[in-house]
């Protein structure tokens, strides 16, 4: 399945469990199949020995029943203890569920186990219109084996299970702390550059005032230099009047001294 952008949708959590217990399933249907063979396909010592199990169990029938009945099982491994000949009824809904009930129980530890035949029956209740099946002892102990398996897988699929969990909450707790952190240098970016674009814009303007300057100052320079040129055109004109002016008064002095003179010369002239 494909999520929208191409990418691969995220596994549910605990699908790796269910593919595993179903592959399981299927192993042991596989097993069971094998082990609870009919009659037509067992070697013909098994078929004899199944003849022979079904009618010693024959005058039972009543026990065997109420034993299932007050236990409020589907059927029931029945067998004749092989030491002593006494009558063993062991619950369960299916051969491999009873027998893995009884080796759960306190009298189905390796020391307390009762004495197996080859062949087993079992004996579904009366209301279940189904034949007596029958299971060889080599099949219930591969089933042990393949409970105990199972139950090893089992606990190794959720380990592995929790770890997947566990991990996939470590990558996403990750990546939401890369993700924080990513989004935090964004926008530590976005402000350096906005406080860049502010210094460009006030360079900018500062350019721009400065050649403002240089314009006036240029056109202070050119007044200035024209006014000194204006001063310098006046003080000529100045000094070129007072020169004027100087010489003016000078032969203005000289006149009124000559008359001078001659006044005087005149006053000695009278006396």
């Amino acid at each position: 399945m494909r999520m929208r952008g191409g990418a691969a949708a995220p596994a549910k959590p605990g699908s790796e469990d269910l593919i595993m217990r179903r592959l399981l399933v299927v192993l042991s249907l596989a097993v069971v199949v094998a082990g609870c063979a009919n009659h037509s396909l067992v070697p013909k010592e098994q078929a004899v020995a199944i003849k022979n199990q079904d009618r010693t169990l024959a005058p039972h029938s009543a026990a065997i029943q109420d034993t299932i009945r007050q236990s409020g099982s589907v059927g029931a491994l029945a067998f004749l203890d092989p030491g002593d000949g006494h009558l063993v009824v062991l619950p369960g809904d299916s051969p491999a569920e009873a027998w893995a009930r009884y080796l759960a129980s306190p009298s189905g530890s390796p020391t307390d186990r009762v004495s197996m035949p080859p062949v087993i029956s079992f004996v579904h209740r009366a209301d279940v219109p189904k034949a007596p099946e029958s299971v060889t002892y080599s099949f219930l102990q591969q089933q042990e084996t393949l409970r105990t398996t199972l139950a090893a897988l089992d606990t190794e699929v959720r380990k592995l299970s929790d770890s997947v969990v566990a991990t996939r909450r470590e990558t996403q707790t990750s990546i939401a702390t890369a993700r924080e952190d990513m989004q935090k240098a964004l926008d530590s970016l976005a402000e350096d550059l906005a406080a860049a674009r502010k210094f460009m814009l006030q360079t900018a303007e500062l350019g721009r005032l400065n050649q403002e300057m240089n314009v006036e100052n240029t056109n202070a320079i050119r007044k200035l230099s024209a006014a000194s040129q204006q001063v310098s055109a006046n003080s000529a004109k100045l000094a070129d009047t007072i020169r004027q002016l100087s010489d003016s008064l000078e032969n203005q002095l000289k006149e009124l001294a000559a008359r001078l003179d001659a006044i005087q010369k005149r006053i000695s002239d009278v006396k």
